[in-house]
């Protein structure tokens, strides 16, 4: 009819000018429709505008999730107790859809030994882990415990029962012969090629796969972790992300252990298989067989969908996906990414064609308070936070503070479910020659990085990045690679000890340059945020305490890089009484309330410039090529990591000498950092010329003690010449 010819062409027009139809309501597109007069046309109409904007949805269906081994359901006598039993593991159960008025004047979850429910039972506590009386639920899932490590084997029964009345409103019999969902062992991941070897592999949950002396020779061209259904591993089959939530091709193991969480829907129920799979080559390089029906316990994993109206999507790492669509010469991008209100992340093209090259590329920020997103188009110079030296800005800059357009617009920001979603435009080609260009058409090496903002909302040290190739072809046939985001609560693990440096006849230190070691290195172990990604190393150990006497001379030998024409390279070492550093990029009213006690000299005009301007090489610790920095946080105790690194100094110049001579006047602690970065140093203890180093002066800042205090340097070279002598025989 002409009224729905009118409402297609409609529909057309808004597709054509705004290919975000997610913008236009259900309503809206019904109200188009509304001059159906054919029933079947007007039904046709329906129907294609219920799969526009529902059919692309990836929404969880309770039916296909795994809650557990299914015992039953509540069989009901009073009071509309119903719900679906699940056992979750041998002490607990997981209640779906709970069911009770909450009329029961006396009313417990009650479980027993005996044949049939009666007042011979025990207490079960509920969801909240209280035994008070039960109020109403409807429709509730919950999940309650067995008290007194009491196991599902050991009871017969499990009723809502009123000890007043001595009678179940409810019970449930616990099938003869019930097993416990439990961990299950699996064969070795092995292969008929030698490139793969493992471990029996652990079956954890429904979605958590343990390998223990994991071994890959890393010689296949680009393989993965792969997963899929049928008899044996086939090319059909999906990637799932490595143990460190990335995408990317698997590097070299030796003897690993690596927990693998299978992404969004899938699980252990849904798969038959996981295989190491070189897809360049179409070849197998090792797999194991998932046994149907596994009584596993459901996994802990937080699930959350996230779904668009957009042609293309791809996820980059198991925290972030990008989805967009190009009309004419404009692109709009969608960034869905799991990080918190503190956090940021980068999109955008490498420096570099061939790898991910952060120096050089061109990137937008994206960031969001409790209200607003922001979208910052900025120039990468160097790696490092935006810093001003010799009246020039480098660094990670905006591009409008270093002469550069913002061509990056901001549509929209939302944050749920701890999900940020944000969506941008710009122009594939842009008037700025600073920005590397969109291609329409090809792979293009892409760069992203996720990582915590500073006080001043701007972007420190990131902690995931793509430091392996990742090519995007954003002319590519429309495919949509993603999937729902999973989290779960587990830490990195304990950080390192903090180290003390408290031998009173140690006078002379060198100060050098390194990694801040990640997770476990120098924000776990000083409590403040790695801006820089780099620390100071004071002796070879990662940012110490340090306790000086007063009225004592000391010498810092300081290796921090003397050429101020890139801010990762030049960081003079200061003493002042504030704990961050920084001192160069702070403002005039900031820098009135720092005291600085030592690194400093003043020019002709009364200016504040850095002792150390004059000389002094770069002297770094480093990761070697075959240490990966992602993989810090598994490595359990700094001095196994330190000595992992390599030393990489400069070969002009020596140290420059710092004399430090703490008087009276000295605060009791005061700070040794950069002139350059924030956060890379830590305390320096000042005692009187007598005092002794109490037990009381090692607290640490939590109040409990130090187990790593270094009464001597001298120790660690002693062992290295021992080492060194022994290799020699």
């Amino acid at each position: 009819s002409t009224g729905c010819k009118a409402g297609v062409k409609l529909c057309c027009v808004v597709l054509l000018l705004f290919p975000y139809p997610e913008l236009f309501t259900y309503v809206q597109l019904r109200l188009a429709f509304r001059n159906c007069r054919r029933v079947a046309m007007k039904t046709i109409c329906n129907i294609w505008i219920l799969i526009l904007f529902i059919g692309d949805s990836r929404g969880h269906d309770s039916e296909d999730l795994y809650f557990g081994k299914f015992l039953g359901t509540f069989n009901n006598y009073h009071h509309q107790v119903g719900g679906d039993v699940y056992a979750v593991n041998k002490h607990t159960f997981h209640i779906r859809n709970f069911m009770y008025d909450g009329n029961g004047k006396d009313t417990f979850f009650w479980a027993g030994t005996r044949p049939r429910p009666g007042p011979q039972g025990f207490l079960v506590p509920s969801e909240n882990g209280r035994t008070n009386v039960l109020g109403s639920y409807l429709n509730e899932d919950i999940t309650i415990t067995l008290p007194a490590f009491k196991t599902i084997n050991e009871i017969r029964w499990l009723a809502i029962y009123d000890l007043t009345r001595q009678e179940p409103f409810g019970d449930l019999y616990i099938p003869e012969g019930f097993e416990p969902p439990r961990k299950l062992q699996l064969n070795r991941l092995t292969g008929k090629t030698g490139h793969v070897n493992s471990d029996p592999i652990i079956v954890v949950d429904a979605k958590t796969l343990l390998i223990n002396n994991f071994e890959y020779d890393g010689s296949g061209e680009e393989a993965y972790f792969w997963v899929g259904v049928g008899p044996q591993p086939h090319s059909k089959g999906d990637k799932i992300p490595d143990e460190l939530g990335y995408l990317t091709p698997l590097g070299r193991y030796h003897r690993a252990s690596i927990t693998l969480t299978l992404p969004g829907d899938l699980s252990v129920q849904t798969v038959n298989w996981l295989a190491v799979y070189d897809i360049k080559r179409s070849q197998v390089l090792g797999s194991v067989i998932l046994h149907d029906e596994l009584n596993v316990p459901p996994s802990l994993v937080h699930i959350t969908p996230h779904s668009n109206l957009m042609p293309q999507c791809e996820q980059l790492h198991r925290d972030l996906q990008i989805s967009w669509d190009m009309f004419g010469d404009q692109i709009t991008v969608e960034v869905a990414v799991r990080m918190g209100m503190n956090e940021y992340v980068a999109f955008g093209m490498s420096g570099s064609p061939d790898r991910p090259e952060m120096v050089g590329g061109d990137a937008v920020v994206l960031h969001r308070d409790e209200f607003l997103g922001y979208a910052i188009d900025v120039n990468m110079t160097s790696k490092f936070p935006c810093t001003k030296l010799l009246n020039q800005k480098k660094g990670v800059c905006p591009d409008e503070q270093v002469g550069g357009i913002q061509d990056y617009q901001l549509m929209s920001s939302i944050r749920n479910d701890g999900i940020t979603v944000f969506t941008y435009r710009r122009r594939l080609i842009t008037a700025d020659t600073g920005d590397i260009p969109y291609v329409p058409k090809g792979a293009a090496m892409i760069i992203w990085a996720i990582g915590g903002l500073d006080d001043n909302r701007q972007a420190t040290m990131h902690r995931a990045w793509s430091k392996v190739a990742q090519l995007l072809d954003l002319g590519r046939v429309p495919s949509k690679n993603c999937y729902s985001f999973t989290h779960d609560n587990n830490n990195d693990g304990a950080s390192w000890k903090g180290i003390k440096l408290t031998d009173p006849n140690t006078v002379e230190f060198t100060a050098r340059l390194g990694p801040d070691g990640g997770p476990k290195g120098y924000s776990a172990m000083t409590g403040n945020p790695s801006v820089t990604g780099k620390s100071w190393y004071i002796n070879g150990y990662l940012s110490p305490e340090l306790y000086l006497r007063r009225n004592r001379a000391y010498k810092f030998l300081v290796e921090g890089g003397a050429s101020p024409h890139d801010p990762a390279n030049y960081h003079p070492l200061i003493i002042t009484d504030e704990p961050h550093g920084g001192f160069s990029q702070m403002s005039a009213a900031q820098k009135a309330k720092v005291r600085i006690l030592a690194g400093v000299d003043y020019t002709q005009r009364g200016e504040v410039r850095p002792m150390s301007l004059r000389g002094g090489r770069l002297c770094e610790w480093k990761h070697p090529d075959n240490m990966d920095r992602r993989r810090d946080a598994d490595i359990p105790t700094f001095p196994e990591y330190r000595n992992a690194l390599t030393l990489d100094c400069g070969k002009d110049g020596g140290p420059v000498s710092l004399n430090v001579f703490p008087n009276k006047s000295w605060p009791a602690t005061v700070y040794y950092n950069s002139w350059t970065g924030f956060n890379m140093g830590w305390k320096i203890h000042i005692l009187d010329e007598e005092e002794k180093v109490t037990a009381a002066r090692l607290t640490s800042e939590s109040g409990a003690p130090s187990a790593a205090i270094i009464p001597s340097v001298f120790s660690l070279w002693s062992t290295i010449l021992a080492l060194t002598f022994l290799s020699l025989l």
